[in-house]
């Protein structure tokens, strides 16, 4: 992932994307605002997301921001996007002012794609792994949207989701993993119907961040669940303002670069970021430029911006943790009042109490289990866009399906012999379902007869099928008695099945077998290269960053150096 300086001059070399792939690369400096040179304005790249301004835009990706609560050593909650939680812990202003942060919520549906992936199974505690996917927009729609994110000529252009984030809470809420995905990665849209106007927008390959303009961020979500075969439970989704009103909330978050660096140029590209070799701490609009810095990073591109996210994120996280912020009431208050504000939910995180509940959850991650990653991507043949890399992206989404932490620290335990069976073949009652009901495919019919077939002739009599449609990306086998295990795991080796297929679940009666969009054709499941070994942790090609990695500096591309 780490590109050589040659490179870094690829995004001029390369096909140079449209406005509306741009985001907010163009004309920021348009609306009148600040000189190109000075050293507080927003980047010319794109308003204020995370690559050279702000959390969303042709940088963005988002931020963190955690709540405190109680006396004596208050607890800092956090969200991805300092929002959410923050909010409850301090505001104290009573039942009406609760329902007045409620009310500055933006709601939108979850999902704009039909009934997409199925939630899975919770393990065998009853505990399910949290998938929130955290945005940020580039939309000029306010007054001061524009005034940070320049190009006052797309205040009227639908906002594009120009930092995407993934956040994985494992199960036992021991370890979370984050992953970014470039902006300008091409990927299948799925049909999506917006919620206001109704407007069906059929299913197409684009830049990912364009979802975000076909019905809003449900359908951004819904085409995260086609790339990954990641179920995502919510979404938030922080505006360039907001962004801007949070971080200086938080009161300061240190960053490093590893040498002095200026992002603006002639052509007038850059967030405006202006700082000296070394560590400082910035906040507002310079916490805004730095999310958003492109032009002046490694190579760049969206890959160097992406790390520079995660460089804030997890040093925001090390100083919420430490429990030296936000300790006054009254910054507390202005930083519900900005979070809400600037915020939009999925209808499934549509109160304050929620967000606080979230925050919760969040909380007992310890910083050295937090693990951000990007994810592995290359150029396309004509250089012209990003796509996920063969093998590796589909490694890194795996590892979240199954709950696997990428840094590679889950602790191993010897495996201990399989147990035997407790029946024959013949007595086991195994339900077959088809779980090949893609939203982008389509479904396979006859999937599950296909296999209750084969079953049948390796002995397996007693199997039946379910005829109802699901969908899912893996072929797994639950079973909910543990006295079944020997069973499973000897119907997963008639099967060809890898032994991580089989899951215990505290949810299931019997026995099931759901045949995924993995297995779409033949009676014999098709071994990927090396699947018979689980990966257990991040490839190197997804450039992992430790929470506590406090040392890390960002890489100043020489031609922004001053």
């Amino acid at each position: 992932m780490r590109q050589s300086s040659v490179r870094g001059d690829r995004s001029r070399r390369r096909r140079e994307p449209d406005a509306q792939e741009l985001g907010w690369d163009d004309g920021l400096y348009a609306d009148g605002g600040l000189p190109p040179d000075a050293p507080g304005r927003p980047d010319t790249d794109g308003g204020v997301p995370p690559g050279d301004g702000g959390p969303s835009a042709d940088d963005g990706h988002r931020k963190g921001g955690r709540p405190r609560r109680g006396k004596g050593r208050k607890v800092l909650r956090w969200t991805a996007l300092s929002l959410a939680v923050l909010i409850v812990g301090g505001a104290g202003a009573g039942y009406w002012y609760y329902e007045h942060l409620n009310a500055n919520l933006r709601k939108a549906p979850r999902s704009l794609s039909g009934d997409g992936l199925k939630k899975p199974d919770p393990n065998a505690f009853g505990q399910s792994p949290l998938n929130i996917l955290l945005l940020g927009s580039d939309g000029r729609n306010s007054a001061e949207n524009i005034k940070l994110g320049g190009a006052r000529q797309d205040a009227d252009r639908k906002p594009l989701a120009d930092v995407q984030m993934l956040l994985h809470v494992s199960a036992n809420r021991s370890n979370m993993s984050v992953i970014s995905i470039p902006r300008d990665t091409r990927v299948t849209i799925p049909r999506c119907t917006d919620p206001k106007t109704h407007q069906v927008y059929p299913q197409t390959s684009a830049a990912i961040n364009q979802s975000l303009q076909h019905g809003g961020p449900g359908c951004t979500l819904a085409t995260w669940q086609e790339l990954t075969g990641i179920y995502i439970d919510h979404f938030m989704m922080v505006d360039f303002s907001g962004v801007v009103s949070m971080a200086d909330a938080i009161g300061g978050v240190p960053v490093c670069v590893d040498r002095n660096v200026y992002s603006h140029d002639s052509k007038g590209h850059g967030s405006g970021l202006r700082l000296t070799k070394g560590t400082h701490s910035v906040q507002g609009v310079q916490a805004l430029q730095w999310l958003r810095t492109r032009y002046g990073f490694e190579d760049n591109t969206d890959i160097g911006r992406a790390k520079a996210q995660h460089m804030y994120m997890n040093s925001m996280v090390r100083q919420l943790k430490q429990g030296t912020k936000l300790t006054d009431p009254g910054k507390l208050r202005d930083l519900a009042e900005a979070a809400t504000k600037s915020l939009t939910v999925d209808d499934g995180l549509d109160t304050v109490k929620k967000l606080y509940d979230l925050g919760g959850d969040l909380n007992r991650v310890p910083t050295k289990r937090i693990t951000m990653v990007t994810m592995p991507w290359q150029y396309s043949s004509d250089e012209s866009y990003v796509m996920p890399k063969p093998g590796d992206a589909e490694s890194t989404f795996a590892l979240l399906r199954n709950d696997t932490a990428l840094d590679g620290k889950d602790k191993k335990k010897k495996p201990a012999p399989a147990p035997k069976p407790s029946m024959a073949k013949g007595a086991l009652k195994v339900v077959v379902q088809n779980g090949t009901n893609s939203t982008v495919s389509g479904p396979v019919s006859g999937r599950a007869a296909v296999i209750q077939q084969r079953l049948a002739g390796l002995g397996y009599g007693a199997a039946a099928t379910d005829t109802a449609l699901t969908t899912q990306a893996d072929t797994t086998i639950t079973y909910g008695n543990k006295a079944l295990r020997g069973d499973a795991l000897a119907l997963a080796t008639s099967l060809g099945l890898p032994k991580g297929a089989v899951r215990e679940s505290s949810s299931a009666t019997g026995m099931r077998l759901v045949i995924g969009n993995d297995w779409r054709s033949g009676s014999a499941y098709p071994k990927a290269s090396g699947a018979e070994k689980d990966a257990d942790k991040a490839p190197d090609s997804a450039d992992a960053l430790n929470g506590e990695d406090s040392k890390a500096c960002m890489k100043v591309n020489p031609q922004y150096s001053f």
